[in-house]
């Protein structure tokens, strides 16, 4: 009878130790979930994600003969007491060739404040194709009370967007920005009130 009950017992403890390395698996999972889907989102385009080349990688791109529209579109959270647009609210580039973008950004309050942005381009499967080399979004962005920046996106469209049966026939791209109040924007103003 001993012998059935250790037994009991010892699938008891294996059961058991099975059920909590499934659990903090599923919690590992779960941690790991949002970098994966940052990096599935950076590789594939996915939902409008552009991709971010550096110069080196964008010398090397040889431009083609075909003009394609780029639209701007700006907005801003309403927590952000920012004002935010294009300078030119749409583009005509030569796909495979650098452009630049610039944007005008205006702190409306009478404290620094820090923004970030988000993007996305649209139709989506355009997102795969289309390559900032620098851009604002990249960091942080700290205004002064009632000052004015002017934000440039250096970009060009990838020439392969013309070889994918998917995307060959996209004649506008619209990349798309938001700008948010920025998570440590607290800790600039406690810096601000220091100095």
């Amino acid at each position: 009878m001993a012998t059935a009950s250790s037994s009991l017992s010892s699938k008891n403890r294996r059961s058991g130790m099975m059920a909590a390395l499934m659990g903090l698996g599923m919690l590992g999972m779960g941690f790991a979930a949002v970098p994966l889907y940052e990096v599935f989102c950076r590789v594939t385009g996915y939902a409008g994600t552009t991709q971010r080349v550096g110069e080196a990688e964008a010398a090397t791109v040889k431009s083609t003969t075909r003009v394609m529209s780029i639209r701007f579109d700006s907005n801003v959270n309403s927590a952000l007491p920012w004002s935010f647009k294009p300078e030119q609210a749409v583009d005509h580039v030569t796909v495979g060739a650098r452009d630049m973008a610039i944007f005008l950004a205006t702190n409306n309050s009478d404290k620094p404040v820090m923004g970030t942005a988000t993007f996305n381009v649209t139709p989506l499967l355009a997102g795969q194709y289309f390559n900032k080399i620098q851009c604002f979004c990249f960091s942080e962005q700290l205004l002064e009370p009632g000052q004015t920046v002017r934000m440039p996106v250096l970009y060009y469209v990838d020439p392969a967007i013309l070889d994918d049966p998917e995307t060959k026939d996209i004649k506008e791209i619209t990349l798309s920005y938001t700008f948010y109040r920025a998570a440590d924007d607290q800790a600039v103003d406690a810096a601000k009130g220091d100095s």
